[in-house]
């Protein structure tokens, strides 16, 4: 066996940024060799950021970020680093592709690299290409067709991206083929709901299939609508779990492994028939190279105790709205305050990713608006701390009204619209960005007046059905409780019937069905594609379900209009869910 310590750098980068990406690794890599590692490790594309989208298709991109790829290793060698080898993704191209039609121009790779002694050492090329959900590589890419190895103190360390451990095949079996004692995935792997379940049986399956140690080192942070949750894990040969990082927390661990030593270079074909790329780094282990022992031995890893269903969306959508504001270069946000259970769930967010002295909310009456939803907003903004003002609209719908003779639908949706030109203009004047407040069942069917609640940069809870916002809240408020904070939601936000209080009286079941029923209809619909029979063969009434299916359907042109939000189900309204808005597709044969 072979002792090899090796340094697992889970953090954030942002996409473009190559010089920021670029400082970073250097940090960590310094880091990294103070506390005597072997290797280290960072994630896919970290240094363009993920996901780069048309970007690689722009030459100027890519070569920025190789030429950024080769002065980095010079300068981890001028600071005394050469002899550590890194390992990290970056934006590459193929050198031998011929163009031809069909093919990504330029021939753009998902690639990663290993630095060693001022120079790039082993370039390599992900495999395997996701297209599926959000993903688009097979439009972006061009897959690499390399098994990677690198020795490193007498252990070969078999060389993955993301992808290539998810599908059966390739360098999996490859690095059983080439005998590597460790397989290093490096990964950007986007957050989902129960994902780190599916995620770690994933990787302990790998293990026993690859015959060895498997690292699974993943990203955190977030990109527009995708968030990046970490969950590294680190498995030995049996599936057994050595370590597991923690989720949504930059985190970098040192750990050390005993490995089996390598034996004879491997060569030739491997699995799908990738050619052996295998580069001798140091070939002795540590102790017979004559190098310095570390002075101590990194302390025995403690996996991270795994998020409740609750936080783990909370820190999700706080990760995802922190991201955007902060990547974007904004400062501050402002939102629309009802006293309703969205906006306060938003605002919750807001102060939790920003700081409430960052968030400005603005309470807008009408004339329909309730005495206790005007004080629930009040008693938001003294529980949180955030920014308030009170922009009645009621001289402005009179004004409009007087003008227009609106009644109906169009008189309603006046209100929300004026809401909207009230909190542009605000923003427009003091530079906060709007966060719209809309949830995905709202999204769905079609209850998000356009130009009006629906105005924003960014939506938070664009991918929350209503029944998990009314949870998020309630887990927000314990939290607060458990340690001895004021919870920040008012507990009226969330017992009163919701409403939008654009008219007497009104609740929103009095034209929709309760939050329960139909966020389990949307759930199947939306989320997994189930038709209107098998809707109905889960047990719920026909007439309602062809009713929920029509609205639906004809609210794509409105859900095109909504800002971005962060993605926390299978199937969001974005990018993984692309529907025609022109569709006279109806599932119960109609149009």
């Amino acid at each position: 066996m072979a002792h090899l310590r090796i340094a697992l750098n889970q953090i954030d980068s942002c996409v473009g940024d190559i010089a920021g990406n670029a400082e970073s690794v250097l940090q960590w890599s310094r880091h990294a060799a103070g506390q005597g590692a072997d290797l280290v490790a960072f994630p896919e594309m970290m240094l363009t950021g993920y996901p780069v989208e048309d970007l690689a298709l722009r030459s100027s991109f890519v070569e920025s970020s190789r030429a950024a790829l080769l002065g980095l290793a010079e300068r981890l060698e001028a600071e005394g680093l050469g002899e550590l080898p890194v390992v990290l993704g970056y934006l590459g191209r193929s050198e031998d592709a011929r163009p031809r039609f069909g093919q990504p121009a330029g021939a753009p790779q998902n690639c990663a690299a290993v630095l060693h002694r001022g120079r790039v050492a082993l370039r390599f090329a992900k495999h395997h290409l996701p297209n599926y959900g959000v993903f688009d590589e097979f439009r972006y890419f061009v897959p690499g067709d390399t098994m990677p190895v690198i020795r490193v103190r007498g252990v070969d360390v078999a060389l993955a991206i993301c992808e290539d451990l998810w599908q059966d095949g390739g360098r999996v079996p490859g690095a059983r083929d080439t005998g590597a004692g460790l397989l290093l995935s490096v990964n950007a792997s986007p957050y989902e709901r129960d994902k780190d379940d599916t995620r770690l049986e994933l990787v302990r399956r790998r293990a026993v299939e690859a015959g060895c140690t498997v690292v699974y080192l993943a990203m955190v942070g977030a990109q527009d609508e995708l968030v990046f949750d970490g969950d590294t894990i680190v498995v030995s040969e049996r599936g057994d779990v050595i370590d597991r990082f923690p989720q949504f927390a930059e985190h970098c661990t040192i750990l050390d492994l005993e490995l089996p030593a390598a034996g004879p270079a491997p060569s030739g074909k491997v699995a799908d028939g990738l050619e052996v790329r295998h580069v001798v780094l140091s070939e002795a282990p540590a102790e017979e190279a004559g190098t310095p022992e570390p002075a101590a031995a990194a302390e025995p890893a403690e996996p991270a105790e795994r998020l409740g269903y609750e936080a783990e969306v909370y820190g999700a959508l706080v990760t995802g709205l922190r991201a955007y504001v902060r990547k974007n270069g904004f400062r501050s946000v402002l939102i629309g305050l009802s006293g309703g259970i969205d906006s306060a769930l938003v605002a919750a967010l807001a102060c939790d990713a920003i700081g409430a002295e960052n968030v400005y909310g603005v309470s807008m009456p009408s004339s329909y608006s309730s005495e206790h939803s005007k004080d629930d907003a009040a008693e938001l903004a003294r529980r949180t701390g955030l920014h308030l003002r009170t922009v009645p609209i009621a001289p402005m719908f009179d004004a409009y009204m007087d003008t227009l003779k609106l009644t109906g639908l169009a008189e309603e949706n006046l209100q929300s619209r004026l809401r909207g030109v009230t909190l542009m203009a605000v923003s427009n004047q003091e530079g906060h960005i709007v966060l719209a407040p809309g949830n995905k069942s709202e999204l769905a069917v079609g209850y998000s007046t356009l130009y009006g609640d629906s105005v924003g940069a960014y939506g938070p809870i664009k991918d929350v059905y209503k029944t998990l916002v009314f949870r998020l809240a309630r887990w927000r408020n314990a939290d607060a409780e458990a340690r001895g904070e004021t919870p920040p939601i008012p507990e009226n936000s969330i017992s009163k019937p919701p409403s939008a209080e654009l008219r007497p009286g009104q609740v929103d079941t009095d034209s929709l069905p309760d939050y329960d029923v139909l966020d389990r209809i949307l759930e199947m619909y939306v989320d997994r594609d189930q038709g209107r029979d098998a809707i109905i063969a889960a047990g719920f009434d026909p007439e309602l379900v062809t009713r929920v299916l029509k609205l639906t359907d004809t609210a794509e042109y409105k859900r095109r209009q909504y800002p971005p939000g962060t993605k926390i189900s299978p199937k969001g309204f974005g990018k993984d869910r692309r529907l025609p808005i022109t569709n006279r597709w109806r599932e119960d044969g109609g149009s």
